[in-house]
């Protein structure tokens, strides 16, 4: 993928994050700024999703680590590597470790 695709798949992933936490009804405050989102629950952990373009992917990192994840055209999604665990669905685990109640999201 070149890097403009890149950018936009990125950017488009960024909406729907936020998009989902909206939808979910969550108490997770969230700011984009400068391309990186940052998730604020309120225990004061962090989540932050940045891109990383020379690689072409996402990285998370967490209260439990940092990942990536690369994006798998033939299954339309951001999969994390190592596992292929799909990005929304790690994601919402993520979020419902820190918001200490189950979220789950979902991209519209």
């Amino acid at each position: 993928m070149d890097e403009s695709a890149f950018h936009e798949r990125v950017d488009d992933l960024l909406m729907a994050i936020e998009d989902a936490i909206e939808d979910s009804g969550a108490d997770i405050d969230y700011e984009t700024a400068g391309g990186i989102l940052t998730l604020r629950f309120a225990d004061g952990s962090q989540i932050i999703v940045n891109r990383q373009t020379p690689v072409r992917q996402v990285w998370v990192a967490t209260r439990s680590g940092g990942f990536h994840f690369d994006y798998d055209e033939t299954r339309d999604a951001w999969l994390r590597e190592g596992d292929g665990a799909e990005f929304f669905a790690a994601l919402s685990a993520w979020c419902s470790e820190q918001a200490g109640e189950p979220v789950t999201l979902e991209p519209a």
